[in-house]
Protein backbone atom coordinates (compact mmCIF):
# COMPACT_ATOMS: atom_id res chain seq x y z
CA UNK A 1 0.00 0.00 0.00
CA UNK A 2 1.18 3.39 -0.81
CA UNK A 3 1.66 5.30 2.77
CA UNK A 4 2.27 8.71 2.73
CA UNK A 5 2.12 9.56 6.74
CA UNK A 6 3.76 8.20 9.81
CA UNK A 7 0.39 7.31 11.29
CA UNK A 8 -0.45 5.16 8.18
CA UNK A 9 2.56 3.17 8.61
CA UNK A 10 2.08 2.55 12.41
CA UNK A 11 -1.28 1.39 11.26
CA UNK A 12 -0.21 -0.58 8.47
CA UNK A 13 2.47 -2.47 11.20
CA UNK A 14 -0.15 -2.99 13.64
CA UNK A 15 -2.31 -4.69 10.79
CA UNK A 16 0.81 -6.98 9.31
CA UNK A 17 2.53 -8.04 12.96
CA UNK A 18 -0.88 -8.81 14.60
CA UNK A 19 -3.49 -9.31 11.51
CA UNK A 20 -3.39 -13.07 12.37
CA UNK A 21 -4.47 -12.59 15.57
CA UNK A 22 -6.56 -9.78 15.61
CA UNK A 23 -9.18 -8.63 12.63
CA UNK A 24 -8.55 -5.47 10.77
CA UNK A 25 -11.55 -4.09 11.62
CA UNK A 26 -10.96 -4.07 15.80
CA UNK A 27 -7.74 -2.43 15.13
CA UNK A 28 -9.05 0.15 12.91
CA UNK A 29 -11.87 0.23 15.16
CA UNK A 30 -9.74 1.23 18.35
CA UNK A 31 -7.49 3.59 16.47
CA UNK A 32 -10.60 5.85 15.19
CA UNK A 33 -11.87 5.67 18.86
CA UNK A 34 -8.60 6.81 20.40
CA UNK A 35 -7.88 9.51 18.13
CA UNK A 36 -11.85 10.58 17.05
CA UNK A 37 -12.91 11.99 13.89
CA UNK A 38 -12.71 15.26 12.10
CA UNK A 39 -15.40 16.09 10.04
CA UNK A 40 -16.14 18.10 6.81
CA UNK A 41 -19.70 19.52 5.93
CA UNK A 42 -22.44 17.31 6.56
CA UNK A 43 -25.39 18.10 4.47
CA UNK A 44 -28.43 19.40 6.75
CA UNK A 45 -30.57 17.53 4.37
CA UNK A 46 -29.07 14.06 5.31
CA UNK A 47 -31.21 11.82 7.41
CA UNK A 48 -29.56 10.24 10.60
CA UNK A 49 -29.54 9.88 14.46
CA UNK A 50 -27.62 12.53 15.90
CA UNK A 51 -26.05 12.87 18.95
CA UNK A 52 -27.68 12.34 21.70
CA UNK A 53 -24.81 13.09 24.47
CA UNK A 54 -26.75 10.75 26.36
CA UNK A 55 -24.94 11.01 29.45
CA UNK A 56 -20.96 12.05 28.57
CA UNK A 57 -19.74 13.94 25.92
CA UNK A 58 -17.76 11.55 24.16
CA UNK A 59 -16.07 14.32 22.54
CA UNK A 60 -12.06 15.31 22.31
CA UNK A 61 -13.14 18.98 21.21
CA UNK A 62 -16.53 20.42 22.92
CA UNK A 63 -16.78 23.97 22.09
CA UNK A 64 -19.77 25.68 21.24
CA UNK A 65 -18.88 24.86 17.16
CA UNK A 66 -19.25 21.05 18.13
CA UNK A 67 -22.19 21.27 19.97
CA UNK A 68 -24.37 23.23 18.03
CA UNK A 69 -23.68 21.41 14.88
CA UNK A 70 -25.68 17.98 14.25
CA UNK A 71 -23.42 15.03 14.19
CA UNK A 72 -23.93 11.18 13.80
CA UNK A 73 -24.34 9.36 17.32
CA UNK A 74 -22.55 6.62 15.17
CA UNK A 75 -20.94 5.57 11.99
CA UNK A 76 -20.15 2.69 10.28
CA UNK A 77 -17.22 1.83 8.01
CA UNK A 78 -17.31 -0.65 4.98
CA UNK A 79 -15.14 -1.71 2.10
CA UNK A 80 -11.89 0.34 1.40
CA UNK A 81 -8.15 -1.21 0.97
CA UNK A 82 -8.65 -3.16 4.07
CA UNK A 83 -11.87 -4.76 2.75
CA UNK A 84 -13.27 -3.78 6.10
CA UNK A 85 -16.66 -5.99 7.30
CA UNK A 86 -19.48 -3.19 8.18
CA UNK A 87 -17.88 -1.63 11.76
CA UNK A 88 -20.14 0.29 13.92
CA UNK A 89 -18.07 2.87 15.76
CA UNK A 90 -19.33 5.61 18.15
CA UNK A 91 -18.53 9.42 17.18
CA UNK A 92 -16.04 11.45 19.08
CA UNK A 93 -15.27 14.60 17.55
CA UNK A 94 -11.48 15.80 17.17
CA UNK A 95 -10.76 18.55 15.01
CA UNK A 96 -6.99 18.15 14.59
CA UNK A 97 -8.23 13.43 14.34
CA UNK A 98 -6.30 12.31 10.97
CA UNK A 99 -9.26 10.56 10.30
CA UNK A 100 -11.28 12.53 8.70
CA UNK A 101 -15.02 12.23 7.06
CA UNK A 102 -15.61 14.03 4.07
CA UNK A 103 -18.52 14.05 1.34
CA UNK A 104 -16.23 14.70 -1.70
CA UNK A 105 -19.01 16.98 -3.70
CA UNK A 106 -21.89 14.35 -2.77
CA UNK A 107 -24.11 15.23 0.26
CA UNK A 108 -25.54 11.57 -0.23
CA UNK A 109 -22.19 9.16 0.07
CA UNK A 110 -19.58 10.11 2.91
CA UNK A 111 -15.84 8.50 3.11
CA UNK A 112 -13.43 7.80 5.46
CA UNK A 113 -9.56 8.72 4.76
CA UNK A 114 -6.47 8.74 7.10
CA UNK A 115 -4.63 11.81 6.14
CA UNK A 116 -5.18 11.35 2.37
CA UNK A 117 -5.78 7.71 2.35
CA UNK A 118 -9.12 6.36 0.87
CA UNK A 119 -10.33 4.11 4.16
CA UNK A 120 -13.78 3.16 3.31
CA UNK A 121 -17.20 3.86 2.74
CA UNK A 122 -18.91 5.68 5.78
CA UNK A 123 -22.59 5.31 6.74
CA UNK A 124 -24.81 7.35 9.53
CA UNK A 125 -26.32 6.16 12.86
CA UNK A 126 -29.83 5.60 10.99
CA UNK A 127 -32.67 7.79 12.29
CA UNK A 128 -35.45 5.71 13.74
CA UNK A 129 -39.19 7.06 13.92
CA UNK A 130 -39.58 6.45 17.23
CA UNK A 131 -36.99 9.14 18.10
CA UNK A 132 -38.79 12.03 16.05
CA UNK A 133 -41.52 11.32 19.07
CA UNK A 134 -42.88 12.63 22.08
CA UNK A 135 -44.11 11.88 25.37
CA UNK A 136 -47.10 13.00 26.71
CA UNK A 137 -45.53 15.46 28.94
CA UNK A 138 -43.97 16.96 25.73
CA UNK A 139 -40.24 15.72 26.00
CA UNK A 140 -38.14 13.97 22.79
CA UNK A 141 -37.33 10.42 22.89
CA UNK A 142 -34.36 10.86 21.64
CA UNK A 143 -33.75 13.00 24.90
CA UNK A 144 -34.99 10.92 27.70
CA UNK A 145 -34.59 7.13 25.96
CA UNK A 146 -31.98 7.35 22.59
CA UNK A 147 -30.93 4.08 21.36
CA UNK A 148 -27.41 3.66 20.67
CA UNK A 149 -25.21 0.68 19.09
CA UNK A 150 -27.18 1.32 15.64
CA UNK A 151 -30.55 0.86 17.45
CA UNK A 152 -29.75 -2.84 20.01
CA UNK A 153 -29.11 -0.88 23.07
CA UNK A 154 -31.90 2.09 24.89
CA UNK A 155 -29.82 3.75 27.12
CA UNK A 156 -31.87 5.04 30.23
CA UNK A 157 -29.33 7.76 32.14
CA UNK A 158 -31.60 8.99 34.23
CA UNK A 159 -29.56 11.04 36.79
CA UNK A 160 -27.67 13.09 34.25
CA UNK A 161 -25.10 14.87 36.78
CA UNK A 162 -22.61 12.88 39.85
CA UNK A 163 -22.69 13.74 43.01
CA UNK A 164 -18.91 12.88 43.27
CA UNK A 165 -18.24 16.52 41.43
CA UNK A 166 -19.83 18.56 44.32
CA UNK A 167 -16.55 17.77 46.49
CA UNK A 168 -14.03 17.76 43.47
CA UNK A 169 -13.69 13.79 43.58
CA UNK A 170 -14.94 12.73 40.86
CA UNK A 171 -12.82 10.73 38.31
CA UNK A 172 -10.15 12.47 36.54
CA UNK A 173 -11.25 11.25 32.99
CA UNK A 174 -15.32 12.02 33.15
CA UNK A 175 -16.77 14.74 32.13
CA UNK A 176 -20.24 13.70 32.80
CA UNK A 177 -21.29 17.17 34.39
CA UNK A 178 -19.61 19.32 32.25
CA UNK A 179 -21.27 17.77 29.95
CA UNK A 180 -24.57 18.10 31.66
CA UNK A 181 -24.11 22.24 31.77
CA UNK A 182 -23.06 22.56 28.00
CA UNK A 183 -26.18 20.47 26.83
CA UNK A 184 -28.75 22.35 28.80
CA UNK A 185 -27.17 25.77 27.55
CA UNK A 186 -27.54 24.22 24.19
CA UNK A 187 -30.55 22.36 24.78
CA UNK A 188 -33.33 23.73 27.50
CA UNK A 189 -35.17 20.70 27.57
CA UNK A 190 -32.18 19.07 28.42
CA UNK A 191 -32.76 17.61 31.71
CA UNK A 192 -30.82 16.30 35.02
CA UNK A 193 -33.21 13.70 36.71
CA UNK A 194 -35.68 11.91 34.33
CA UNK A 195 -39.52 10.99 35.29
CA UNK A 196 -40.84 8.03 35.73
CA UNK A 197 -43.56 8.58 33.69
CA UNK A 198 -41.40 10.09 30.76
CA UNK A 199 -39.20 6.75 30.46
CA UNK A 200 -42.61 4.21 30.45
CA UNK A 201 -43.90 6.75 27.52
CA UNK A 202 -40.91 6.39 25.68
CA UNK A 203 -40.57 2.72 26.39
CA UNK A 204 -44.32 2.38 24.92
CA UNK A 205 -43.44 4.42 21.89
CA UNK A 206 -40.44 2.54 21.59
CA UNK A 207 -41.86 -0.67 21.81
CA UNK A 208 -44.78 -0.46 19.19
CA UNK A 209 -42.27 1.19 16.55
CA UNK A 210 -41.99 -1.02 13.39
CA UNK A 211 -38.16 0.36 12.83
CA UNK A 212 -36.98 -0.92 16.77
CA UNK A 213 -34.08 -3.23 16.66
CA UNK A 214 -33.48 -2.55 20.92
CA UNK A 215 -32.45 -5.97 22.42
CA UNK A 216 -31.72 -4.42 26.02
CA UNK A 217 -31.63 -1.89 27.41
CA UNK A 218 -28.88 0.03 30.15
CA UNK A 219 -30.48 2.02 33.08
CA UNK A 220 -27.82 4.13 34.75
CA UNK A 221 -26.62 7.70 36.09
CA UNK A 222 -24.62 9.60 38.20
CA UNK A 223 -23.61 8.60 41.74
CA UNK A 224 -26.07 9.47 44.71
CA UNK A 225 -23.96 9.48 47.97
CA UNK A 226 -26.51 13.05 49.07
CA UNK A 227 -29.84 11.61 49.92
CA UNK A 228 -31.27 14.94 51.04
CA UNK A 229 -30.93 15.61 47.77
CA UNK A 230 -33.01 13.10 46.52
CA UNK A 231 -35.70 13.69 49.15
CA UNK A 232 -34.27 10.56 51.32
CA UNK A 233 -33.76 7.92 48.38
CA UNK A 234 -30.50 6.52 48.75
CA UNK A 235 -28.85 5.39 45.17
CA UNK A 236 -30.62 1.98 45.27
CA UNK A 237 -34.16 3.56 46.28
CA UNK A 238 -33.77 5.91 43.25
CA UNK A 239 -32.86 3.08 40.60
CA UNK A 240 -35.54 0.75 41.78
CA UNK A 241 -38.01 2.74 41.16
CA UNK A 242 -37.39 2.83 37.93
CA UNK A 243 -36.78 -0.76 37.29
CA UNK A 244 -39.54 -1.90 39.06
CA UNK A 245 -41.85 0.23 36.59
CA UNK A 246 -40.34 -1.21 33.24
CA UNK A 247 -39.91 -4.66 34.13
CA UNK A 248 -43.49 -4.55 35.64
CA UNK A 249 -45.01 -3.02 32.44
CA UNK A 250 -42.10 -4.42 29.93
CA UNK A 251 -40.66 -7.78 31.85
CA UNK A 252 -38.81 -9.59 29.26
CA UNK A 253 -39.02 -7.25 26.42
CA UNK A 254 -35.70 -6.85 26.65
CA UNK A 255 -32.45 -7.51 28.76
CA UNK A 256 -32.06 -5.23 31.62
CA UNK A 257 -28.50 -4.17 32.64
CA UNK A 258 -28.09 -1.53 35.26
CA UNK A 259 -24.95 0.48 35.71
CA UNK A 260 -24.61 1.80 39.73
CA UNK A 261 -21.76 2.01 42.49
CA UNK A 262 -20.71 -1.06 43.99
CA UNK A 263 -23.31 -2.46 46.71
CA UNK A 264 -23.57 -4.35 49.33
CA UNK A 265 -25.18 -8.09 48.70
CA UNK A 266 -27.98 -6.58 50.74
CA UNK A 267 -28.85 -3.93 47.82
CA UNK A 268 -27.87 -6.07 44.93
CA UNK A 269 -30.58 -7.99 46.05
CA UNK A 270 -33.56 -5.19 45.69
CA UNK A 271 -31.76 -4.50 42.35
CA UNK A 272 -32.19 -8.54 41.32
CA UNK A 273 -35.89 -8.77 42.76
CA UNK A 274 -36.96 -5.19 41.24
CA UNK A 275 -35.90 -7.27 37.86
CA UNK A 276 -31.75 -6.20 37.02
CA UNK A 277 -30.71 -9.07 34.88
CA UNK A 278 -26.69 -7.91 34.13
CA UNK A 279 -24.85 -5.79 37.21
CA UNK A 280 -22.18 -3.61 35.81
CA UNK A 281 -20.12 -1.64 38.06
CA UNK A 282 -17.34 0.37 36.76
CA UNK A 283 -14.40 -0.19 38.64
CA UNK A 284 -12.12 1.97 35.85
CA UNK A 285 -8.38 1.21 36.31
CA UNK A 286 -6.80 -2.04 38.52
CA UNK A 287 -3.95 -0.62 39.64
CA UNK A 288 -4.51 0.24 43.58
CA UNK A 289 -2.25 3.50 43.05
CA UNK A 290 -4.03 4.29 39.76
CA UNK A 291 -7.66 3.57 41.75
CA UNK A 292 -6.79 6.14 44.17
CA UNK A 293 -5.81 9.11 42.54
CA UNK A 294 -7.94 8.77 39.42
CA UNK A 295 -10.80 7.25 40.99
CA UNK A 296 -10.94 9.68 44.25
CA UNK A 297 -14.56 9.68 45.02
CA UNK A 298 -14.97 5.81 44.53
CA UNK A 299 -11.93 5.00 46.67
CA UNK A 300 -13.07 7.65 49.60
CA UNK A 301 -16.95 6.33 50.00
CA UNK A 302 -16.28 2.53 48.79
CA UNK A 303 -12.60 2.16 48.64
CA UNK A 304 -10.99 0.25 46.03
CA UNK A 305 -10.36 -3.40 47.88
CA UNK A 306 -13.91 -3.14 49.00
CA UNK A 307 -14.86 -2.58 45.27
CA UNK A 308 -13.43 -5.46 44.12
CA UNK A 309 -15.18 -7.69 46.88
CA UNK A 310 -18.27 -6.46 45.92
CA UNK A 311 -17.75 -7.10 42.85
CA UNK A 312 -17.05 -10.97 43.59
CA UNK A 313 -20.18 -10.94 45.80
CA UNK A 314 -22.24 -10.03 42.85
CA UNK A 315 -21.77 -13.39 41.40
CA UNK A 316 -23.67 -15.04 44.32
CA UNK A 317 -27.29 -12.73 43.62
CA UNK A 318 -27.06 -12.34 39.54
CA UNK A 319 -25.07 -15.77 38.52
CA UNK A 320 -22.38 -16.39 36.74
CA UNK A 321 -21.58 -14.20 33.69
CA UNK A 322 -24.05 -11.54 34.50
CA UNK A 323 -21.79 -9.43 36.42
CA UNK A 324 -20.11 -6.93 34.14
CA UNK A 325 -17.50 -4.38 35.17
CA UNK A 326 -16.24 -2.05 33.24
CA UNK A 327 -12.55 -0.53 32.59
CA UNK A 328 -11.66 2.98 31.01
CA UNK A 329 -9.12 1.41 28.73
CA UNK A 330 -5.99 3.65 27.88
CA UNK A 331 -6.32 6.04 31.61
CA UNK A 332 -3.48 3.68 32.88
CA UNK A 333 -1.41 5.42 30.82
CA UNK A 334 -2.51 8.82 31.70
CA UNK A 335 -0.38 11.76 33.36
CA UNK A 336 0.30 12.43 35.94
CA UNK A 337 -0.22 9.13 37.91
CA UNK A 338 -0.05 6.34 34.85
CA UNK A 339 2.70 3.88 33.78
CA UNK A 340 5.65 5.28 32.07
CA UNK A 341 5.52 2.23 29.24
CA UNK A 342 2.88 0.21 27.27
CA UNK A 343 3.72 -3.22 28.56
CA UNK A 344 3.23 -2.21 32.15
CA UNK A 345 0.13 -0.61 31.67
CA UNK A 346 -1.21 -3.83 29.75
CA UNK A 347 0.10 -6.12 32.59
CA UNK A 348 -1.83 -4.40 35.36
CA UNK A 349 -5.02 -4.97 33.55
CA UNK A 350 -4.03 -7.88 32.95
CA UNK A 351 -4.11 -8.86 35.91
CA UNK A 352 -7.07 -7.39 36.51
CA UNK A 353 -9.19 -9.59 34.15
CA UNK A 354 -7.23 -12.47 35.15
CA UNK A 355 -8.97 -12.00 38.68
CA UNK A 356 -11.85 -10.95 37.41
CA UNK A 357 -12.51 -13.84 34.85
CA UNK A 358 -11.18 -16.66 37.24
CA UNK A 359 -13.90 -15.19 39.46
CA UNK A 360 -16.88 -16.10 36.60
CA UNK A 361 -17.11 -12.28 36.02
CA UNK A 362 -16.54 -10.65 32.66
CA UNK A 363 -15.38 -7.23 32.36
CA UNK A 364 -15.93 -5.16 29.63
CA UNK A 365 -13.92 -1.52 28.53
CA UNK A 366 -14.75 1.54 27.36
CA UNK A 367 -11.87 2.73 24.81
CA UNK A 368 -10.50 6.21 26.78
CA UNK A 369 -11.47 9.52 25.30
CA UNK A 370 -9.35 12.18 26.69
CA UNK A 371 -12.81 14.35 26.97
CA UNK A 372 -10.95 18.31 27.19
CA UNK A 373 -13.33 18.98 29.82
CA UNK A 374 -12.15 16.25 32.22
CA UNK A 375 -9.54 16.70 34.77
CA UNK A 376 -7.28 14.70 32.62
CA UNK A 377 -8.22 16.75 29.32
CA UNK A 378 -7.60 19.77 31.25
CA UNK A 379 -3.81 18.31 32.15
CA UNK A 380 -3.43 18.37 28.39
CA UNK A 381 -3.72 14.38 27.87
CA UNK A 382 -3.92 12.93 25.00
CA UNK A 383 -5.13 9.29 23.74
CA UNK A 384 -3.11 5.81 24.90
CA UNK A 385 -0.84 4.29 21.70
CA UNK A 386 -2.39 2.32 19.44
CA UNK A 387 -0.01 -0.14 20.63
CA UNK A 388 -1.69 -0.32 23.91
CA UNK A 389 -4.97 -1.32 22.32
CA UNK A 390 -3.72 -3.64 20.25
CA UNK A 391 -2.11 -5.64 23.24
CA UNK A 392 -4.87 -5.41 25.53
CA UNK A 393 -7.74 -6.93 22.75
CA UNK A 394 -5.05 -9.62 22.77
CA UNK A 395 -4.93 -10.70 26.46
CA UNK A 396 -8.65 -9.72 26.61
CA UNK A 397 -9.14 -12.66 24.65
CA UNK A 398 -6.53 -14.71 25.31
CA UNK A 399 -7.72 -14.23 29.30
CA UNK A 400 -11.27 -15.08 27.88
CA UNK A 401 -10.37 -18.33 25.88
CA UNK A 402 -8.27 -19.91 29.24
CA UNK A 403 -11.42 -19.59 31.67
CA UNK A 404 -13.59 -20.67 29.06
CA UNK A 405 -16.10 -18.02 29.06
CA UNK A 406 -19.27 -17.14 27.54
CA UNK A 407 -19.96 -13.75 24.92
CA UNK A 408 -21.60 -11.68 27.22
CA UNK A 409 -25.03 -11.00 26.96
CA UNK A 410 -26.54 -7.76 26.56
CA UNK A 411 -24.00 -6.58 23.99
CA UNK A 412 -26.03 -7.86 20.45
CA UNK A 413 -23.82 -9.80 18.07
CA UNK A 414 -20.34 -10.65 18.19
CA UNK A 415 -17.61 -10.79 15.50
CA UNK A 416 -16.16 -8.37 12.59
CA UNK A 417 -19.04 -7.06 10.53
CA UNK A 418 -21.38 -8.34 13.24
CA UNK A 419 -20.62 -6.48 16.17
CA UNK A 420 -23.05 -3.42 17.09
CA UNK A 421 -21.07 -2.34 20.79
CA UNK A 422 -19.64 0.80 19.36
CA UNK A 423 -17.32 2.32 22.65
CA UNK A 424 -14.54 -0.39 21.94
CA UNK A 425 -13.55 -3.43 20.03
CA UNK A 426 -13.48 -6.46 22.02
CA UNK A 427 -16.78 -7.97 20.60
CA UNK A 428 -15.53 -7.12 17.07
CA UNK A 429 -12.53 -9.19 18.06
CA UNK A 430 -14.38 -12.25 18.54
CA UNK A 431 -13.47 -15.18 16.14
CA UNK A 432 -17.09 -15.71 15.03
CA UNK A 433 -18.02 -16.80 11.54
CA UNK A 434 -20.14 -14.40 9.40
CA UNK A 435 -22.49 -14.93 6.71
Amino acid sequence: MNINSEHNAELDYFIEKFGASLNHEAIIKEDILRLGVSFGEVSPEKNFSGKSYFIFSFNVDNDGDVINKKYPEEISIENGPYNLKRTIISVRINKTSPYIIRSDGNSEEYKLYLNDIFMGDVYFSPEKSYMLKKTSSGKSVRDVAPTIEWGYLIYLAVFRMCQYFENQTECAFCDMNSNYLNQKKANKNYSAVKLVEDVLDSLSIIESSDDSEAGAYTLTGGSIIDEIKFKGDTEIDFYVRFLEAIEEKFRGKWISKVVVQAHTQKNLKRLKTAGAYIYHTNFEVWDKNLFENICPGKSKFIGRDEWVKRIVDAVSVFGEYKVIPNFVAGIELSKPFGFNNIDDAVNSTAEGLEFFMSNNVIPRYTTWCPEKTSKLGKLGNSSAPLEYYVKLLLKWHELHYKHNLPIPEGYGAAGAGKAEFSVSAFMDAFKVETT
